[in-house]
């Protein structure tokens, strides 16, 4: 008589079994999480890269973490936070990123637990963290603790799996990241999407505000797809000069264990053949056949209309290079906060630019077989006409005074209650010399508008 019972239970016990964990049905044990929130939801641009507003963010390192970022920094630096004049010369930067921690974030009202967090950059990230200020430059990954924090597998920002933070180190304005990538974006060069946020960090004594950052999006995240319509092809970050190839200059952002670097090692061979003096019009032809050449001197005329020194031709990186299906490789600009500054000139001195700050002339006449991308380029009568044409229709299009001052007072409109006053960005928290600097600023960006555009008048009437 007992046989059923028993029957029953064994039965029931097997049906619980089965049922998912609670923490599976409430959201990954996490009361805030929804599947557009936190899960793999469609990409939510309108939350995350608001073009109309300036979004607010808390995250929480606490004193254990960022014990932690300051040993692994002395470790990578060679100084502790703050520790002022001293560290390795300029250029010695380490050649391994810092390591994330876990952290906390809160943005309308809701929490993502087990956050990576960790510190970006060199220049920009060693003088920060030499002068002790607390405005750094860092990137979020939210599923980056999954492994170990299995209630956070796939766990994303509405849809975004990474987000980069740029504090404005060398930027009075606080804008030119987003002025650029907005620039680029509109003339037709994919770049990433971004917008304004206010940043809250706790490294153990509290919240305290930070400042306005500029987020953006990774090109290895949502970009591609967004933009280009798919994500198959290969995807680099490199630091190369292209002038010979050396696979480890082209980091994989994608497709890490297939271990084919055809297209980018083809490209920088057909880049440096003999054929480009013993056979020009074959030279062009091997060349296009794998390097998208009239999209690179478009993005070349735009970057050298309005001016971003720090990239290929100065600095061997700050581009991506994604392997599109029909379209060859293309060329993706990054890292835009020091641009729309310096103005070189029509043509340049021989012999330069030689490092950091000297910026590109318009004929790039100055540049060496160092950097035969541009340099074969400028020597090039097809592709340099190709480049001057490109530039005319920029200044003519997109870069007007009235298109570009009407971003820039958009931008300043935006944060300056953020950035000034009482409210505003405090020492220690700020890469701003004074407040005065920032409000400055905007009229000195305007200015570099407008004399780019007569020089370039000249260069291309």
């Amino acid at each position: 008589m007992k046989k059923p019972f028993i029957g029953f239970m064994i039965l029931a016990l097997a049906i619980a079994g089965c049922r998912p964990d609670p923490a599976d049905t409430l959201g990954h044990d996490n009361p805030d999480w929804t599947e557009a929130s936190h899960g793999n939801g469609i990409p939510d641009y309108g939350v995350v890269f608001p073009q109309d507003q300036v979004n607010e963010l808390e995250i929480t390192l606490g004193a254990t973490e960022w014990a932690a970022i300051r040993s692994n920094m002395t470790a990578l630096f060679g100084y502790d936070f703050g520790s002022g004049a001293g560290g390795g010369p300029p250029g010695a930067f380490p050649t391994t990123e810092p390591d994330y921690v876990q952290s906390t974030v809160k943005f309308r009202g809701k929490t993502w637990k087990h956050v990576g967090f960790r510190l970006k950059g060199n220049s920009t990230l060693g003088s920060t963290w030499r002068s002790g200020i607390y405005k750094l430059p860092f990137r979020l990954n939210f599923d980056k603790f999954e492994a170990t924090e299995p209630t956070v597998k796939n766990q994303k920002f509405y849809g975004f799996k990474d987000l980069s933070f740029s504090p404005g180190v060398k930027d009075n304005s606080l804008i030119r990241e987003k002025l650029a990538s907005d620039v680029f974006r509109a003339a037709g060069i994919p770049s990433a999407q971004s917008a304004f946020y206010k940043v809250y960090i706790d490294f153990g004594e509290g919240l305290k505000y930070c400042g306005v950052y500029c987020g953006l999006e990774l090109p290895d995240d949502n970009m591609i797809k967004q933009q280009l319509g798919e994500e198959s092809g290969n995807l680099y970050k490199p630091e190369s000069k292209l002038a010979t190839f050396i696979q480890t200059e082209f980091e994989k952002k994608n497709n890490e264990l297939a271990g084919d670097f055809g297209d980018v090692s083809s490209f920088v061979k057909a880049l440096n053949s003999s054929n480009r003096t013993a056979d020009v019009a074959l030279w062009r032809k091997n060349l296009e056949a794998v390097f998208n050449v009239d999209h690179f001197t478009k993005y070349l005329a735009i970057n050298n209309t309005f001016v971003n020194w720090d990239t290929y031709g100065v600095m061997a990186h700050n581009y991506y290079l994604y392997n599109h299906s029909t379209k060859g490789l293309l060329w993706i600009p990054w890292d835009n906060n020091e641009s729309f500054s310096k103005s070189p000139g029509i043509t340049g001195t021989s012999g330069g630019p030689s490092g950091p700050g000297n910026a590109i002339s318009l004929t790039m006449n100055e540049v060496s077989t160092a950097w035969p991308l541009l340099n074969y380029i400028a020597n090039d009568p097809v592709y340099f006409a190709q480049y001057k044409a490109h530039m005319k229709d920029f200044k003519n299009g997109i870069f007007q005074e009235s298109t570009v001052f009407a971003l820039i007072d958009k931008y300043y409109d935006l944060i300056t209650p953020f950035v000034v006053g009482t409210d505003g960005e405090q020492p220690k928290y700020t890469h701003l010399s004074s407040q005065s600097a920032f409000t400055a600023e905007r009229a000195a960006l305007k200015t570099h508008v407008t004399n780019r555009i007569a020089l370039v008048n000249q260069f291309v009437p």
